[in-house]
């Protein structure tokens, strides 16, 4: 058994759910005091898939993606709870959800202080700084990559 979940929206179970609510207001809302609207509508449907890092009881890092209108995709909700900040998990769940969505192309919007680590895996920052309840961010995109050709 690995470490690493990943799951569909229409496959989570309540529990699941429930947890992964709890890191993302905890580390959201509670911890950074950003009042957004967490409840969006989109952890449940069945193109959004959810990663996670759960070694025993606790969850202990998290991220979404969204499918976008287009056929690209959209990386969000990205959190590590306290304890567990600096061992990497953050960039393992990039790892795998970046893996699973391919050569498509990739937006998010990262808070200002964290971009480095997205930068880690192609993504630019583009645009200027704005404010999400209250916290500097910036939309970062990786673009569609072309497959390579051999001939």
């Amino acid at each position: 058994m690995t470490d690493l979940h990943r799951t569909t929206g229409d496959q989570l179970t309540v529990s699941q759910l429930y947890t992964l609510l709890t890191i993302r207001m905890n580390v959201f809302v509670l911890e950074q005091r950003s009042p957004y609207p967490e409840l969006d509508g989109c952890d449940l449907l069945s193109d959004t898939v959810h990663y996670w890092w759960q070694p025993g009881a606790e969850m202990l890092a998290y991220l979404r993606v969204l499918a976008e209108p287009d056929g690209s995709a959209r990386i969000g909700r990205v959190c590590t709870v306290p304890a567990a900040r600096g061992t990497g998990l953050a960039g393992r769940l990039m790892a795998a959800a970046l893996a699973d969505i391919g050569d498509r192309e990739v937006v998010l919007h990262s808070q200002v202080q964290v971009q480095g680590l997205y930068a880690k895996f192609g993504f630019r920052a583009e645009g200027e700084p704005f404010d999400d309840g209250g916290v500097a961010h910036i939309t970062m995109r990786r673009p569609a990559r072309r497959p390579e050709h051999t001939g």
